[in-house]
């Protein structure tokens, strides 16, 4: 971009003469030229194309999926069952139900009706190319932002959610990032034409970044010094940043109250479920001296939390249980963080939070690219002891508990959401392929990029010999 000088014109005629000669030497040909460059070259920009699926309608009819074996999650399994969906609802769920004369009957025999997968958090919708920056709209500028809200500026034509979807995943808790107060997190459905109809809730929870007490040596950090200052500088900012939130609430229902007038902030606005209770605020942690501070901040400030962790999530299991704080462990596939952790540390997490008591679900890292591959990091905490039963809620019921919408979500339920997926298989074995896919009772579009671009190559496997 080009700075143009400020000029005051004013009644001086060497003023105007000075602008003239300025404008005639340097802006018009300048401006001229990006003309010219934007005519030449504008064809040779790779555009970011929409998406080609189309979102589905309204669902018109009853729909009935006859004959399949049905995984309730919330009630164990049923062989040979009908799950009948009217208005976007299950109606009815059994091996001898009364189907209305209207109904579409969809043959499942031989196949495995489940629950629509969740993903969270992630920034699916907010992110696209990881190279190309403006594809990115999940960072705030600044470290405090808690009015930002991640559904108004979900792309509806992200090519990932055509993928996730493919795979299972139909809902997803989306969130932005950066900074310490980050905003607030959206629960949007995999399919719809605009941000509206694709959100099922608009504002989740509140997202904070704790401050790391790792010491780095990389540089532009600064040495051990500056980094540990940095650090209590962010706490200190984070504590004030709540403090003067809670003074605004008290200021605001005084005025409510007959008081003297408060300006009106949106950011501390949006901070006032949150300090009622009302909504809970996700804390990203994952070092142990990390999740300790957390606590103890979360406790003293009477907040309710949900823990945002990975690695050092099972050695708190007994305070965060103590304490009633679900966890979302934030991926299963990575590394020990320690090199002399067992390698299989990672995986095993799971299983240890299982085995203390605590309310937890599973995540995939909180990307965008690679929520599709959500049931694999279930399958591996299977693998190494999660049960097989707890693996698959981790990812269904789980999450719908931890994010306020099991009433909605999760399971399959007379009364939820007609939000389920047919498969081959379990949906956790990388083999088992989604036949169909139902959000609110809609039937959704399962191909994608992935699946166009091997229709495409296995046709050119045919024609070159």
């Amino acid at each position: 971009m080009v700075a143009l000088p400020r000029v005051s014109l004013g009644t001086d005629p060497s003023a105007k003469t000075a602008a003239g000669t300025w404008w005639k030497r340097t802006a018009a040909p300048l401006m001229f030229l990006l003309l010219i460059s934007g005519l030449t070259f504008g064809p040779l920009v790779h555009e970011v194309a929409a998406s080609k699926q189309k979102p589905a309608g309204p669902q018109e009819q009853p729909i009935a999926l006859a004959g399949g074996t049905v995984h309730t999650v919330s009630g164990g399994v049923i062989e040979g069952a009908t799950v009948l969906f009217e208005s976007g609802v299950i109606t009815g769920i059994g091996t001898d139900l009364a189907l209305p004369d209207n109904t579409r009957v969809i043959d499942v025999t031989g196949k495995h009706v489940y629950p629509g997968l969740i993903a969270a958090p992630t920034t699916l919708g907010l992110t696209e190319i990881g190279s190309v920056w403006a594809t990115h709209d999940n960072i705030e500028t600044g470290n405090v932002t808690p009015s930002v809200r991640a559904v108004t500026a979900v792309n509806p034509d992200s090519e990932y959610f055509p993928v996730a979807r493919a795979n299972g995943i139909l809902t997803a808790l989306t969130m932005p990032g950066g900074g310490l107060i980050s905003g607030l997190s959206g629960l949007i459905a995999m399919d719809g034409w605009t941000t509206e109809g694709m959100t099922l809730v608009a504002t989740v929870g509140l997202h904070v970044r704790w401050p790391s007490y790792r010491v780095r040596d990389i540089p532009g950090l600064g040495g051990r010094e500056d980094q540990i200052k940095d650090r209590k500088a962010a706490i200190t900012r984070l504590r004030d940043a709540f403090r003067e939130a809670r003074a605004y609430m008290i200021a605001k229902e005084a005025e409510r109250g007959g008081g003297p007038f408060h300006p009106s902030d949106l950011g501390w606005e949006s901070m006032i479920p949150v300090l009622r209770k009302e909504l809970p605020v996700f804390i990203h942690a994952s070092e142990e001296k990390q999740i300790h501070a957390a606590i103890d901040w979360a406790l003293a400030e009477d907040l309710r939390i949900v823990l945002v962790g990975g690695a050092d999530v099972w050695r708190v299991a007994d305070r965060l249980k103590e304490n009633d704080i679900p966890v979302i462990i934030g991926a299963v596939h990575y590394l020990p963080a320690r090199r002399w952790e067992a390698y299989d540390a990672p995986f095993t997490n799971a299983l240890k939070l299982h085995e203390a008591g605590l309310a937890f679900c599973i995540g995939e890292g909180g990307g965008a690219s690679n929520v599709r591959n959500l049931p694999y990091h279930a399958a591996t905490a299977a693998a190494y002891g999660l049960p097989k039963e707890e693996a698959l809620k981790s990812v269904t019921l789980y999450p719908a508990r931890i994010l306020g919408v099991e009433d909605r979500l999760g399971s399959l339920e007379t009364g939820k959401d007609a939000t389920l997926i047919v498969t081959t298989g379990d949906p956790l074995e990388i083999m088992t392929q989604v036949e169909h896919a139902f959000i609110q009772g809609r039937p959704v579009d399962i191909s994608s990029k992935h699946t166009d671009l091997y229709d495409k190559y296995r046709t050119r496997l045919e024609q070159v010999k």
